[in-house]
């Protein structure tokens, strides 16, 4: 049964971990490519926003399914003194990739989505520095996920 568990948890894994993927390295570079964001807004908004409840589900199926696994494998979830130090170090992370979605997701984006509506000639600097950094939330949280992929390889194998 624990083969299931691993199963649906590096199934969760790679439907957010992929989906970021394919948003940063595929689709927006292409959106982009001919110098018209601003006309295939529409579309990357209607992506995003499904991929957001990919991303929300597969982040409850991972929380559900590392409890079991953690449970199998022996670990306090409890207790984070005893916990060894690469799960330690992936719990640290998950949580810090849990809050970066969350404040991309509820606060970032929205913000984003605002300041997009203004003529870019009207933005004051502060809003343009928010368009040109939360553009980099979604590329620094992929890095955060592919660490925790990789704590999590470590982990198996240890």
């Amino acid at each position: 049964m624990q083969f299931a568990w691993v199963w649906l948890h590096l199934l969760a894994a790679v439907m957010w971990i992929g989906g970021m993927a394919f948003l940063s390295v595929v689709l927006v570079p292409v959106l982009r490519r001919d110098g018209k964001f601003a006309q295939h807004a529409a579309l990357f908004r209607t992506v995003a926003y499904r991929f957001r409840a990919v991303v929300w589900g597969a982040m409850g199926l991972l929380v559900g399914t590392g409890f079991v696994i953690a449970a199998g494998r022996s670990i306090a979830l409890l207790e984070p003194r005893l916990w060894p130090r690469i799960f330690a170090a992936k719990m640290a992370l998950v949580a810090f990739l849990f809050t970066i979605t969350l404040l991309h997701d509820l606060v970032i984006g929205p913000r984003a989505r605002r300041i997009l509506a203004i003529a870019e000639t009207a933005r004051t600097a502060k809003e343009r520095l928010v368009i040109r950094y939360s553009v980099l939330v979604p590329r620094f949280s992929l890095l955060v996920a592919l660490l925790v992929l990789l704590l999590a390889v470590v982990l198996a194998r240890s």
